[in-house]
């Protein structure tokens, strides 16, 4: 057994240049691990300047074809792009969060997803990770493709015990590179095609994951719900699959005072059908019925915004609504700061860290049975997604009565101290030891 083991971590997304969840948890886990293991992080771009401490940060769009030819890449930067120090967020409503067509059918044949040609870098694959805007976009497929060829160049050169890959988009990649060095792989899954697209989605994401857990020697959801949904939905042996929850980033929580003087009720999400903000909006319609003293507050833009206004207005409770889009990690903070109420009503959400932040705040959530953070926060009340009765009364009796919303608030502040990414990043490295033989 190895005293410390070399991890080359594959991601797409990492701070500062993040669309969602999947950036702040792969920053999480990877900034615990650096302590335990010696981790190198490749991901499409980085910004010029950003480091952090024991990990080996790379970025695509940091490189130069020069350290492709020859003796193959390095990866010490020689070249910088001065327009990633101001970049704090990439806004998109696109992959990974919404379902993704392939251009043609994609059946995940081996000799479709893993190249054995090993082709050379090229200059345009460098560029395709330059601009800021396009981690996704409409070419998704290509970066993917694009991504492999480059990470599989830099690991011929580096030396490794374990490839983790996060994510349907580095799932290529993570085959390539176990294709090629023969060293274990192991898959971190925080979302999933059947979470955004439905239960009946068969599209070219889903065989990709389906295709890559089948090989893979290790699956690490970040929750039994979506353990429950690879085994289930997808066929995978239960053996190779373990979950670890993630953890969440400490805050320093205030109080703000409100600029209206009604009880407001926090939404914080993409509006996506996955979210269920439709029975958000069917829950605060029955919330106002018996509690007209409230707000309801939406952060966040996708494609149901529009549907969404329209029906408020229709229900005529579209003057107790505010649609904010998108707000900066800092504005979140200040309207955590007061709320009375925050719900999350997910139809399915492989976690759920935004619960976990509210808690930080005082706040009492109301959530689905349907997310993976209910199995870490049982403090909060909650409630399958379609039964906007049960969450309305929820939200009105933690409106109402003091003496349930402190007991939720203070079991929730226990509830925390279970949750961390150090615990995670153990829990990750045993898995490693346990289930690999490292």
């Amino acid at each position: 057994m190895k005293e410390k083991l070399k991890v080359l971590m594959l991601g797409w997304e990492f701070p500062p240049v993040i669309n969602g969840g999947l950036g702040v948890a792969c920053f999480g886990l990877s900034k615990a691990m650096t302590g335990l293991v010696d981790l190198s992080l490749i991901i499409p771009k980085t910004a010029a300047g950003f480091v952090v401490e024991n990990l080996e940060l790379i970025g695509l769009n940091q490189l130069t074809i020069e350290q492709f030819k020859n003796q193959g890449a390095s990866t010490t930067n020689t070249n910088t792009y001065d327009v990633f120090k101001e970049v704090t967020f990439v806004e998109a409503d696109f992959a990974p969060y919404k379902n993704y067509a392939s251009k043609t059918d994609v059946t995940c044949e081996s000799t479709e997803v893993i190249s054995s040609k090993n082709p050379e870098v090229t200059q345009d694959d460098i560029l395709s990770f330059e601009s800021v805007g396009d981690i996704y976009g409409t070419d998704i497929w290509d970066k993917i493709q694009r991504y492999a060829k480059v990470v599989s160049k830099i690991a011929q050169n580096k030396d490794f015990d374990v490839i983790h890959a996060h994510d349907w988009m580095t799932f290529v990649a993570g085959l390539q590179v176990k294709h090629e060095s023969g060293k274990p792989l192991v898959l971190h899954i925080h979302s999933l095609e059947t979470d955004r697209a439905g239960i009946g989605s068969r599209g070219g994401v889903y065989q990709l994951e389906k295709y890559a857990m089948e090989l893979a020697d290790l699956v690490i959801p970040v929750s039994n719900y979506t353990a429950s949904v690879i085994k289930h939905h997808y066929g995978i042996d239960t053996d190779k699959i373990t979950s670890v929850h993630n953890g969440v980033e400490a805050l320093t929580p205030y109080k703000t005072k409100k600029p209206f003087p009604e009880k407001l009720i926090l939404f914080l999400g993409r509006l996506t059908g996955q979210k269920g903000p439709g029975y958000f909006l069917e829950t605060a319609q029955k919330v106002i019925a018996s509690e007209p003293n409230v707000r309801f507050v939406m952060v966040g833009t996708g494609d149901k915004l529009k549907s969404l206004i329209e029906a408020g207005a229709f229900k005529q409770i579209g003057n107790k609504f505010h649609f904010t889009g998108f707000l900066s990690p800092e504005k979140v903070h200040e309207l955590l700061s007061m709320a009375d109420v925050y719900c999350m009503p997910s139809v399915s959400e492989p976690f759920g860290i935004s619960a976990l932040e509210a808690t930080q705040y005082g706040v009492p959530c109301v959530i689905s049975n349907q997310s993976g953070v209910s199995e870490v926060l049982p403090s909060a009340l909650s409630a399958d997604f379609f039964d906007v009765n049960q969450m309305a009364k929820h939200i009105v009796s933690l409106l109402n009565d003091g003496k349930l919303k402190k007991k939720v608030v203070l079991n929730g502040y226990e509830d925390l101290k279970n949750v961390s990414w150090e615990n995670a990043a153990q829990k990750v490295v045993s898995l490693y030891r346990d289930k690999l033989f490292l």
